[in-house]
């Protein structure tokens, strides 16, 4: 039953006196609560002061309501029983009426007041210790590094969370406890820890550079580089900072950096080509042992000296270009030079150049490779001769084939004229026939003469491409119109100018006229467009006609190929073409299906 006010007043007032004198001398805070409802029931003014409650209000409140929340349970957990002598000092979060936050250290005693249980407390303001050990701690988890700070008796006084967390290990596991037991036994002896950590307590001098190979239970193989600090606090050292950096995926990096460097070196040592690489002046720095093979040079004669000394004259100024600054904003290059060797020799070599760059982008060096061409000419030396060799059989195949036929016929008409009883129609017969075979000849050799020299005799004007096409066209109309052929022109109205021959480019499109209306014996339509595309003049030529099987396309312009039959065609007609607007500076294509007609395109450069 809850005393009268009267009554409770008068409590407080002897407990206050009986207390005054220990309250009222001290200048930290004191207080008596009530263990059972822990409501105050005295104050002394230092108290007051630092919370800034008044005594009434104080006198009103529970102890409880000075704590933070999540502290509040510990009041009752933690509370000092008797006798009077036991203490019990703890560190507590208060709560100023201002709503300021302190860490106070509390010395808690049990007393007897009126023979109920209560509690006298005399607290102390450890704020700017406590941030102080707050910001310290912050700052120690926040170093990448494991960090313990020992003390002289070699026992850990603090350690930071990568260490923890690293180590597997506790706060409470860890801090307090001895080296030895933080570490393995035969860690500690093998690196000789505890001597290193003794001797910089009497040396001041710090350690560095020491490598260490730790693993906790469960925890694989980790590598430390450590050095340890002293900690010095007025002249004496108190305090060693073991300081470890997990080196671990470092040293694994490095050793699959140079596993990697290794395996480029012995590719770089093991390729047929020569590798070449120079610094930003193009003074060579590796010369791989296919250099020094074809060469015979070897890095010790050429390092520091200028690579393009070793090219030959015609090739040294590009290779300069190439290794120089101005070609840093070329990705890369390719020519061709001659490489002087230690024997006087010259190797013709296809060089490809490459920028080296560093992490900035900047360009730091080249890579020249370059593959020796002294056996692939020699192939394709080979191959020309061959191609020499094969075209001359061809060619002497096919003069001796449509050759071979007139003369036979004039042979044989010229045996009958030898004979005495010829009638006069019989004997002209075969002196007509002696003439045609004659001229049949001479027309072959004229056509072989004009293929290897189409413009030999004649000097290149400007002119209109059109025009020619039109006097070709002037020419084969008769024979159109017999065939039933139509033959339509696209032409634009400007005209198309080209430097050239006009007899002879007329004589390529009359070529081209003919083939189409050979290829339509029944009659059929050609089209013949012309346009300006850029630089060039492009005039082609379509018809309706059978057109030419996939197997003949690549061998149409060969000499004296031809699937018409004999006496229709010499087979040199295509060649001729492709000869004269080669000799132009042009192309000539055809596009064709069989049974869906063919389309020729011939293409020579505008005349500006």
């Amino acid at each position: 039953m809850r005393a009268t006010e009267p009554a409770r007043d008068q409590r407080r007032l002897q407990i206050i006196e009986a207390t005054a004198g220990l309250f009222e001398n001290s200048g930290l805070p004191r207080w008596i609560y009530n263990l059972r409802t822990l409501a105050f029931l005295a104050v002394n003014d230092a108290a007051i002061e630092c919370y800034g409650y008044s005594r009434e209000e104080f006198l009103a409140m529970t102890v409880g309501q000075l704590h933070l929340p999540a502290e509040r349970s510990g009041l009752l957990e933690g509370a000092p029983m008797s006798p009077p002598a036991c203490w019990q000092d703890r560190t507590w979060r208060h709560v100023k009426k201002d709503g300021t936050v302190i860490y106070v250290k509390a010395a808690r005693s049990a007393v007897i007041l009126d023979g109920e249980e209560a509690c006298l407390v005399v607290a102390r303001d450890v704020s700017d210790g406590k941030r102080a050990e707050l910001l310290c701690q912050m700052l120690m988890d926040t170093i990448p590094s494991s960090v313990l700070l020992l003390d002289d008796r070699l026992c850990v006084a603090l350690a930071n969370r990568n260490f923890l967390e690293k180590s597997r290990r506790t706060i409470g596991g860890t801090v307090g406890k001895r080296l030895s037991e933080v570490f393995p036994e035969v860690i500690l002896a093998e690196m000789g820890l505890e001597q290193q950590i003794r001797n910089v307590f009497r040396s001041s001098h710090a350690t560095e550079g020491q490598r260490l190979t730790y693993r906790a239970p469960g925890v694989p193989i980790r590598v430390y580089y450590y050095s340890v600090v002293p900690v010095n606090w007025a002249g004496h050292v108190d305090h060693v900072l073991l300081l470890m950096d997990d080196v671990t995926e470092q040293m694994r990096l490095g050793e699959e950096i140079r596993r990697m460097e290794r395996h480029l070196a012995s590719v770089v040592e093991s390729a047929s080509d020569i590798v070449v690489s120079t610094d930003i002046g193009g003074n060579i720095l590796t010369w791989n042992k296919a250099a020094q093979r074809t060469t015979g040079y070897s890095l010790e004669e050429l390092k520091g000296h200028a690579f393009s000394d070793y090219c030959d004259q015609t090739g040294a100024a590009s290779v300069r270009r190439l290794l120089s600054k101005e070609a840093s904003a070329e990705s890369s290059g390719r020519i061709e030079s001659n490489l002087n060797t230690k024997d006087g020799r010259c190797l013709p070599v296809s060089w490809v150049f490459s920028q080296m760059m560093d992490d900035a982008a900047r360009t730091v060096g080249f890579v020249a490779v370059g593959r020796d061409l002294t056996e692939q000419r020699k192939f394709e030396l080979q191959i020309l001769e061959s191609q020499k060799l094969a075209a001359l059989g061809v060619m002497a195949r096919g003069i001796a084939h449509e050759i071979r036929t007139p003369l036979a016929i004039s042979s044989s008409a010229a045996q009958f004229l030898s004979e005495d009883d010829l009638t006069p129609e019989f004997r002209r017969e075969c002196a007509e026939k002696v003439h045609n075979g004659i001229r049949k000849a001479s027309t072959i050799i004229e056509n072989l003469l004009r293929f290897a020299h189409p413009s030999a005799d004649k000097s290149r004007t400007r002119l209109d491409l059109l025009r020619a096409v039109g006097e070709a066209l002037t020419l084969v109309d008769n024979q159109s119109k017999v065939q039933n052929i139509e033959i339509r022109t696209h032409f634009p109205p400007e005209p198309c100018q080209v430097l050239g021959v006009p007899g002879l480019l007329e004589q390529v499109f009359i070529n081209l006229l003919l083939n189409a209306m050979n290829a339509m014996p029944n009659g059929g339509t050609v089209d013949i467009f012309a346009q300006q595309a850029g630089d060039d003049v492009l005039v082609r030529v379509a018809d309706t006609g059978v057109g030419i099987s996939r197997e003949d396309l690549d061998r149409i312009f060969d000499p004296f190929f031809t699937r018409a039959p004999w006496g229709k065609g010499t087979g040199l007609g295509l060649s001729i073409c492709n000869s004269i607007v080669g000799q132009h500076g042009g192309s000539i294509s055809v596009e064709s299906q069989s049974g869906k007609g063919s389309t020729f395109t011939v293409k020579l450069p505008r005349s500006l």
